[in-house]
């Protein structure tokens, strides 16, 4: 059995990421705080330049740091931690202590409609071997659905792909739909943080709430 670690900061941790209007110094000492609280170095610290696709990359310790036009990532190495920055989409982590492979995955709307979270736990399954009935997820605090209003276009993307039970009048869950897409896989262990980070008053960053935001972040290590 693999011991495995993972966090979500809160915005008492402060800003975690560099792309938004922020000093860097502030997010390095952030970051060095945080990488202290977890135990891992912060140079080994494995992050992506996120751009709202489907994207998923296996990374090693001789991967950049920093994974260019990404939005998953994937690891079996020990001591490798995975990091997912966000202000209201979904930060999802995946792992199996079993096979000892991990995955940190940032799950807005656009990346939730192109099935990223499937994609991302089928590559688990498919290059490490890992079985549905020991993946385990968890859904950090992100926007719900009470909050989660969209344009009739998007309303009816949902309702073709998905089906009218995840619109709740202009309101869309995009949990559900990441939940029925590893469902369908098998996979059974999901858990959801009820913390809705636009309208619970909980320490989160929300770009709903003010766009012009930090990120918290969900890191996982093996």
């Amino acid at each position: 059995m693999n011991n495995i670690k993972y966090y979500f900061s809160t915005t008492d941790d402060g800003n975690l990421a560099y792309h938004v209007n922020d000093i860097k110094e502030n997010v390095d000492k952030n970051r060095e705080t945080v990488a202290k609280l977890l135990g891992y170095k912060k140079e080994d610290l494995v992050y992506m330049n996120q751009v709202h696709g489907n994207n998923v990359q296996v990374v090693s310790k001789n991967s950049p740091k920093l994974i260019d036009n990404c939005d998953a990532i994937i690891t079996n190495e020990k001591d490798l931690p995975l990091m997912v920055m966000v202000a209201d989409c979904i930060p999802i982590l995946i792992f199996d202590e079993i096979q000892g492979v991990i995955a940190a995955i940032h799950s807005g709307r656009n990346s939730t409609f192109l099935k990223i979270t499937q994609i991302t736990a089928n590559k688990m399954i498919n290059e490490f071997n890992c079985k549905v009935e020991n993946m385990k997820v968890i859904m950090g605090p992100s926007i719900h659905k009470c909050c989660y209003e969209v344009s009739e276009e998007l309303l009816n993307i949902v309702k073709t792909s998905f089906g009218e039970k995840f619109c709740d009048g202009k309101y869309i869950d995009l949990h559900g739909i990441n939940i029925m897409l590893l469902e369908e896989l098998g996979i059974k262990h999901i858990r959801v943080s009820d913390i809705c980070t636009k309208c619970s008053n909980e320490p989160f960053f929300s770009f709903r709430k003010n766009n012009k935001t930090g990120r918290f972040a969900g890191i996982i290590t093996l």
